[in-house]
């Protein structure tokens, strides 16, 4: 049963983050080219945003599942 418990925490706790900040960025470095032993990477940052809905659906998923495992 603790098992449950500690999924219902991580959706409700990954619910609202994703509202909280509705999305990451992380960075992606790539070589564009290659001469020799010369080299010239090239860094982007990316970007990914989380839907509202997803983060609602974690934390009422969280908690249905929080509920449901106290009833047992």
């Amino acid at each position: 049963m603790n098992g449950l418990r500690a999924i219902a925490l991580a959706l409700i706790v990954g619910g609202v983050l994703a509202l909280a900040y509705g999305g990451f960025s992380y960075k992606d470095e790539k070589t564009a080219a290659k001469i020799g032993p010369l080299e010239i990477n090239v860094t982007e940052e990316k970007s990914v945003n989380i839907p509202m809905w997803l983060g609602i659906a974690g934390i009422v998923g969280g908690v249905l599942v929080l509920v449901g495992a106290g009833r047992r």
